[in-house]
């Protein structure tokens, strides 16, 4: 117990992101500094605005689950159950033996937006009597969680925030917090998204948020750079398995880390400007900290929200600054690794606690790609291009920050037997 709570510790992952097919293989492309940006394939996107994005490589549903369910489902849920089974899978877990005590908390920003589109594509052009039965369950956001819970046969609680790009950090904070007040054993926490659409594409970019550096795709999110112009959308899904610690130790699971805090405040500000001040966004980083127990000085990495917008890098700065220290904030190696994946919008947050997860237990920290030129307003150590060794690092946090003003930050703790 800490502080009287069950401790919770991290014993699986799983990912399927534009840097890979697994947890692994993405982190180690993030590591060799790799962008996972290119041309849109999903559609015909040469009348488009932006012509580019993070796209999944090859990824087949039907290596997850069978062909029949995978088409009742939109690409978001089908991502995150692939995601899910290779969670499970790597945490060892046996859902069947305790299905009432694992629980299932699973994000996302968006929802069907495919299945939305196809919905409305069929209504007009065949007429309402040739709409697809499976066309609300499909788009719905809460149906990517009900089908990882159905596809696994996890019983406990079950839960799935929509909360824009802070989802999957308050999906985790959910499921730390069932384990804590002892309503589950175990939790699958993640988040998932599949928002290269036309209705996605062309909608980001009617409001200015996208890079527009179609001829060169892998330079475009560029994170607290001085050139920056815009997010690159990306699409991805990712699971935690998040576990009571003793329950871990009795059946001899590995350890990734141990999570230790969670906070959560709102802005009240703008439907998709930052807080100017910093202040809120601030605030749910320190309580996470509180609810660590660490002080700012502890904090030796930060996983940024770093879009590649121009307002809310600088404003993500002034956060960090408010919320750490002045004096300690020059010190600590912060990243986005968003100029690798994009902005996957409400999975961004569960890839990049798992980034976060890898990082603390490896001493190592991976870089944030394309920075090229600094900016006076974004003036902190953002581990420019190259991974960086960083083998006494003992405490991460990651940020997440949604449209509508959503703040979300965790911390992980090195675990150490």
């Amino acid at each position: 117990m800490q502080d009287g709570r069950a401790r919770v510790v991290i014993t699986g992952v799983g990912a399927i992101t534009p840097l890979g097919k697994n947890a692994e293989e993405s982190w180690e492309t993030l590591i060799a500094g790799k962008s996972g940006a290119g041309p849109i394939t999903h559609f015909d996107a040469s009348d488009y605005p932006v012509h580019f994005a993070c796209e999944l490589k090859d990824f087949d549903p039907t290596e997850w689950m069978d062909r029949k369910t995978s088409r009742r489902m939109d690409r978001f849920a089908q991502i995150i159950v692939a995601a899910a089974r290779q969670a499970e899978a790597d945490a060892g877990l046996d859902v069947a033996k305790e299905p009432d005590r694992i629980g299932t908390s699973v994000a996302t920003g968006i929802g069907g937006l495919q299945a939305y589109q196809d919905c409305y594509d069929t209504l007009r052009e065949r007429g309402p009597d040739r709409v697809n039965p499976f066309s609300i369950p499909a788009i719905i956001p809460n149906m990517g969680a009900a089908w990882v819970s159905m596809e696994l046969g996890t019983k406990g609680p079950l839960t799935s925030p929509c909360t824009a790009c802070a989802a999957s950090n308050m999906a985790i904070g959910e499921g730390m917090d069932a384990i804590r007040l002892g309503r589950a054993d175990v939790m699958l926490c993640g988040g998932t998204e599949a928002p290269v659409t036309e209705i996605g594409i062309a909608g980001f970019s009617a409001m200015r948020a996208l890079s527009r550096r179609n001829q060169a795709p892998e330079k475009a999110s560029r994170p607290f750079d001085a050139g920056r112009d815009g997010f690159v959308m990306g699409e991805a899904g990712a699971i935690l398995v998040l576990e009571e610690f003793e329950h871990a130790r009795a059946r001899g699971a590995k350890i990734y880390g141990e999570l230790l805090g969670y906070g959560i405040s709102s802005d009240a500000t703008h439907i998709t400007e930052p807080d100017p001040t910093g202040y809120n966004p601030a605030r749910a980083m320190t309580m996470a900290m509180k609810d660590a127990g660490v002080a700012p000085e502890d904090i030796g990495y930060i996983n940024a929200h770093g879009t590649s917008t121009p307002l809310g890098d600088a404003s993500e700065t002034r956060i960090i600054k408010i919320a750490i220290g002045d004096d300690h904030a020059p010190e600590t190696p912060i990243s986005s690794t968003k100029g690798a994946t994009g902005h996957t919008l409400g999975a961004s947050g569960a890839v990049e606690a798992i980034f976060t997860t890898l990082a603390v237990q490896r001493g190592i920290v991976p870089p944030t790609i394309n920075y090229e030129e600094a900016d006076p307003a974004c003036d902190l150590d953002y581990i420019p291009n190259d991974s960086r060794d960083v083998p006494d690092l003992r405490f991460g946090m990651s940020n997440s920050f949604g449209f509508g003003g959503h703040n979300a930050s965790i911390v992980v703790g090195k675990w150490d037997e």
